[in-house]
Formats: C-alpha cells, structure tokens, sequence
C-alpha cells in the first residue's frame, strides 16, 4: 500500500503524532480533498481577513470558490495512519474512516493493525482510554 507521508502541512486536515501505551507509536494524518468541481485546488476551510476561520460549518475550494458542508464533506475523507503496534510489536500502516467514534470511553478515530487485527485508538489530546479490570 505505501502510505505516503504529508510534506507540509498545508496538504493535511488533521495530523497527529502519539505514543500508545504500553509500548507502540502513531503517526496519523488525513489529507485535503481535491475540489470536485474545479479538480485545481484543495478544499479548506474559509479564509477571512487572511484568517482561517477555525469553526467554520463549511469547507470551500480556493479556486472556485465551491462550497461543501463540513458533515458531508468530512464524511467522504479517509484517515492515514503509520504505526508500530502496541500488541504484536510490529510496524505497519492503515487507514480508516475520519469520523470519531467512542472507543473505550473515549471519543478517537480508529484504524486496525494489519498483523493482529487489534483497534488502534487515536484519541483526542490528553484524553486516555479507559484501562479494563
């Protein structure tokens, strides 16, 4: 598969870089979708004053000015993730769907590792799963 790796972040939505306890890392990122109308720039959230606007409900193309609802248009977006596994030890890579889901008490996007099977949970920031008893 060969994840490719974003080389500015100007190409990303999201990126993160984590430790999993007990003994694992991730690096995840979910890239910026090509307007479908036009097909010549990113979509990105709007720019006011030179500003993003960090809320916005919208994504809109720089280009052509295309507009698309931030529910739609985050739910046709994938996440990307290299990793070495807390469970089996072994490095790998997947991606997953960017939408958040709770997973042991904690809302994280969630991809699989590709030897064992086991969820890898990326979590909001500073947020830990819950350890079972």
């Amino acid at each position: 598969m060969a994840l490719k790796q974003p080389e500015s972040m100007d190409t990303v939505i999201y990126f993160t870089r984590r430790t999993i306890e007990p003994k694992g890392h991730i690096i995840a990122w979910t890239d910026k979708k090509e307007c479908p109308e036009c097909k010549k720039a990113l979509m990105g959230k709007p720019v006011e004053k030179g500003k993003i606007k960090i809320r916005a409900l919208e994504y809109v193309c720089p280009g052509c000015g295309y507009t698309e609802s931030k529910a739609e248009h985050e739910a046709s977006l994938n996440i990307s993730a290299l990793y070495t596994c807390p469970e089996c030890d072994k490095e790998g890579e997947a991606t997953g769907i960017f939408k958040r889901k709770t997973y042991q008490g904690a809302s994280s996007y969630i991809v699989e590792c590709e030897h064992c099977g086991v969820k890898i949970p990326v979590t909001k920031r500073m947020k830990e799963p819950k350890k079972k008893k």
